[in-house]
């Protein structure tokens, strides 16, 4: 499937409300706990998505825009979002990237973007040169990524309690899909 700036805006503009629908009022043992050591919780996930709002599609897009390939991306903090959470609760960081999330929506509709802009190339300092079009369909993955990295922390947490269904829950099976850099 080729990218659409319609479709993927679509996408962008549910993720606020299916995590608040999810996670909202849940007890911690949901939105605190992890996978083990160096795994991130739900609370933590949320804070990234924040992060990202604020330092990484937007920005990027208007690197790309205003500088093309001579204007190289800032390398992104894979540790800010902690920038991002300290002393809030996730109602508060679920509030926060809601409106970071229509803030960073109204902004890309503003660039009222054509096929040409979308066709702009970049440069991200790990991948070289990227397209616009490449890094707005990413935010849409990044979220589907993050949605699933939700759903499988959550999950984690019922390892032991599911008994012998394990092996038919696939979400219990998923070691996650991230790669290291």
């Amino acid at each position: 499937m080729e990218h659409d700036l319609y479709n993927t805006m679509a996408l962008l503009e549910r993720t606020p409300a299916a995590l608040d629908a999810l996670l909202r009022g849940l007890p911690e043992i949901w939105t605190e706990t992890n996978e083990g050591e160096n795994t991130w919780s739900v609370r933590t996930v949320v804070a990234h998505l924040i992060q990202g709002e604020s330092e990484d599609w937007i920005p990027r897009a208007q690197v790309i825009l205003e500088s093309g390939e001579e204007g190289i991306f800032a390398p992104f903090d894979r540790d800010g979002y902690v920038r991002y959470s300290r002393g809030k609760t996730l109602g508060q960081l679920l509030d926060e990237f809601a409106r970071a999330r229509a803030k960073g929506l109204e902004d890309l509709r503003e660039l009222k973007l054509t096929a040409e802009d979308l066709r702009q190339r970049g440069r991200h300092p790990s991948f070289g040169v990227v397209t616009l079009s490449e890094l707005l369909a990413t935010w849409a993955a990044h979220d589907l990524t993050h949605l699933h990295q939700i759903s499988r922390i959550m999950a984690f947490q019922y390892r032991e309690a599911v008994g012998p269904w394990a092996r038919f829950l696939g979400v219990m099976q998923c070691t996650g899909h991230s790669a290291s850099s």
